[in-house]
């Protein structure tokens, strides 16, 4: 991803960090060969700084010298916090404190509110640092909700999911695979695991299997595999 595609996405709007709802932002409808969803653009903080530390994030992780992903497949989060604001805010700032893999801060592209609401944060290619293994590969989707482990997502965030993911499937023909953070482990099996620092794993337990069959259910039939 280059500068210059960033400064296209990127709206002309003054972003204050922790003053997110000050600003206004309307829903534009994105729509690829007849699958449409509206989607409300609210960039993150995108700057050659974050360029620089998702390359070394690539170098150290998977070996690979890039920023931009060819998507293979969707990962689906909750952020365990009920304000989405919070999460947008946190997701906001390039860099968070070394926990052993780096630190390009924690992201994903898109964020959906309990309303159903989607924004999304980044450009679809860029690599953001939400799945374990998979950054390299894969487009995630953060969910509001999961505070306290609690299977709070709503029928509206479903209903948005779906929605989207049927968008990217029909945008990105590459992508083949939809799962659950949680599924990680299973998600292996894709083969598009990678990862070269040694013991560098996280527990998860998002979104939870009911929402995931909700997404399961409402994604028959286009040629997308998920994991049990």
């Amino acid at each position: 991803m280059t500068m210059r595609s960033v400064a296209k996405f990127i709206v002309a709007v003054a972003v204050i960090l922790g003053c997110s709802n000050a600003i206004v932002l309307a829903a534009t409808p994105l729509a690829n060969k007849g699958k449409a969803v509206n989607v409300v653009q609210r960039p993150i903080l995108w700057t050659q700084n974050r360029e620089n530390l998702i390359r070394e994030y690539a170098q150290l992780h998977y070996g690979k010298n890039m920023t931009k992903i060819i998507p293979r497949a969707v990962v689906v989060h909750w952020t365990a916090a009920e304000n989405g604001d919070g999460v947008y805010n946190y997701f906001y700032g390039e860099t968070m404190p070394d926990d052993g893999g780096g630190t390009l801060n924690v992201a994903s592209h898109y964020l959906v509110y309990k309303d159903g609401t989607i924004y999304q944060l980044t450009p679809e290619t860029a690599m953001n640092r939400h799945a374990i293994g998979y950054n390299w590969c894969a487009i995630g989707i953060e969910n509001v909700g999961g505070s306290e482990g609690e299977e709070n997502l709503t029928a509206a965030q479903a209903a948005a999911n779906i929605k989207l993911i049927k968008y990217l499937k029909s945008k990105y023909p590459t992508i083949d695979y939809v799962w659950g953070h949680y599924q990680q482990n299973e998600a292996k099996a894709s083969g598009l695991f990678i990862e070269h620092v040694p013991d560098y794993y996280a527990d998860k337990i998002d979104p939870g299997p009911i929402f995931m069959n909700k997404l399961r259910n409402g994604l028959q039939g286009i040629g997308l595999k998920f994991f049990a």
